[in-house]
């Protein structure tokens, strides 16, 4: 009932992400590259593109890697792995019902043309902490993150560029209006009806009857299936305050269901990772 093309469409370097961060953020050791080629074969990755999403990532800074023998090895580094949780707390634990004490946080920008591109990423940061856009460069959000701008400005170097203010309405009566400028939750709540209904449909037949490592290797695939259509929320949803929220709200019975299907999977699915894990090493051990 999933899109068996999702996956496939996904670029390498987003799947190479979920790999490390749903199966490998507890493992201590760095991994052999022959063991990642294996893990994202089934995917629909070639040896190719692995190779060359790895490089780039350690590039970048995601990734360390070293070389033992003949053979790379890589795993993640302290930015990468804080990436990886963060992302990890934000789908397993939303956060629609954190108190709130009803002022918003208002954040004003000024950026130059020529600085397009930092423009760009502050836009898609201020959007994982919850802002939605009034217009103008004026960013609203109901959660208290001014360390996050305070930390972001710096690491940016925009500390002469963005202003915040804590502000209280006077009229509550126009908050529902304020919301509805800042944030499409109708659509959003469609999204995570729709999520719903298609995981419900894939598991409402029960347990395939598959046996053995086919059984857990269809686990593995159909858990990416799973993490890389619900990512998708974390990135779109403000995760506003419960009394900002459409009542019913989707969303509650989408985490539901995702944690239900994800809880049926972990176990073929962790078990198909270390069977790669280890036939990769003993293979390579043999070269």
């Amino acid at each position: 009932m999933t899109d068996r093309h999702a996956v496939e469409a996904t670029r390498p370097k987003d799947l190479i992400f979920t790999l490390f961060g749903e199966y490998l953020l507890e493992h201590t050791d760095a991994v052999w590259v022959g063991s990642l080629i294996a893990l994202l074969e089934p995917l629909g990755l070639t040896e190719g593109s692995v190779r060359t999403s790895l490089s780039r990532m350690a590039k970048k800074g995601w990734l360390h890697t070293e070389r033992v023998g003949k053979h790379a090895v890589y795993g993640l580094t302290e930015m990468g792995r804080s990436l990886l949780e963060e992302g990890q707390d934000r789908i397993l634990h939303p956060t629609w019902d954190r108190g709130w004490d009803g002022r918003w946080l208002l954040l004003t920008y000024s950026i130059p043309e020529d600085a397009r591109k930092a423009r760009d990423r502050l836009r898609d940061r201020l959007a994982w902490l919850g802002f939605g856009s009034i217009g103008n460069g004026i960013w609203l959000t109901p959660h208290d993150v001014q360390e996050e701008i305070q930390a972001l400005s710096r690491r940016m170097g925009l500390q002469d560029h963005l202003m915040t203010f804590r502000l209280e309405p006077m009229d509550d009566a126009r908050t529902a209006e304020l919301v509805s400028r800042c944030w499409d939750l109708a659509d959003l709540d469609g999204s995570y009806e729709a999520f719903t209904r298609r995981w419900k449909a894939e598991f409402e037949s029960g347990p395939r009857k598959d046996e053995g490592s086919d059984a857990s290797r269809r686990a593995f695939r159909l858990r990416f299936e799973l993490i890389h259509e619900f990512r998708r929320f974390p990135l779109e949803d403000p995760f506003l305050p419960r009394r900002l929220l459409p009542d019913p709200w989707s969303g509650d019975e989408a985490s539901r269901v995702f944690r239900g299907v994800r809880d049926a999977l972990l176990g073929p699915a962790d078990a198909y990772v270390r069977e790669v894990l280890a036939s990769s090493v003993i293979a390579d051990a043999d070269r």
